[in-house]
């Protein structure tokens, strides 16, 4: 990992970032499995909480994915904010997409009804055009792919739901923006340091 190189910018005594000093008293694995461990609890359990009072989808399996991206790999590109914000963005377009196509957006999710021709066309279609469309807009993020199966299965089928889910993306990219900057860690507030593939 790349840490912010503060005491290079300025002269004066800089206090040691939250990552150097786990670096100073365990091995640098150890430290890194605290800082992945402690904040993939804290960004989660404060989403699953938001969801617990709203009974809104404030919480989905992709945001773990999303959530381990940003903590333990922080300067890749698909880990940048401008990536998992408009990754999942992508995401959650191409699975409502791929309901209305199929005529889904009504029917109860695959786990009630289980897979048919229609699921398996809403499946794969979902998947295909949001990896297609983050190639194209040069924000791709893996775990946008599972938001898009959520939605294509039929778990999430509301339109307003959508919105809310965005929203709790938003909520764990600013997490991640502020334990990464607190840690001292070389992440960027938007834009991605390295440039994705096919930039």
């Amino acid at each position: 990992m790349t840490l912010v190189s503060d005491a290079s910018r300025t002269s004066k005594p800089v206090a040691p970032s939250f990552i150097q000093v786990l670096v100073a008293r365990f091995s640098e694995r150890i430290a890194w499995m605290l800082y992945v461990f402690v904040n993939g609890f804290v960004a989660i359990a404060v989403l699953a909480t938001i969801a617990m009072l709203s009974k809104a989808p404030f919480i989905f399996p992709s945001l773990g994915a999303s959530a381990i991206l940003m903590f333990y790999s922080p300067p890749l590109p698909t880990a940048s904010p401008r990536s998992v914000v408009l990754g999942h963005a992508i995401g959650i377009l191409c699975g409502y997409a791929a309901l209305l196509v199929t005529g889904l957006q009504n029917s109860p999710s695959v786990m009630v009804m289980g897979v048919d021709n229609a699921r398996i066309v809403a499946a794969a279609f979902s998947l295909a055009l949001t990896g297609a469309l983050m190639v194209f807009f040069r924000v791709t993020h893996p775990p946008a792919g599972a938001t898009a199966l959520v939605i294509s299965l039929g778990v999430f089928t509301k339109p307003y739901q959508f919105p809310i889910m965005e929203f709790a993306v938003i909520i764990l990219t600013l997490h991640a923006i502020v334990a990464n900057k607190l840690a001292g860690v070389d992440y960027p507030v938007w834009t991605p340091r390295t440039p994705p593939l096919h930039s």
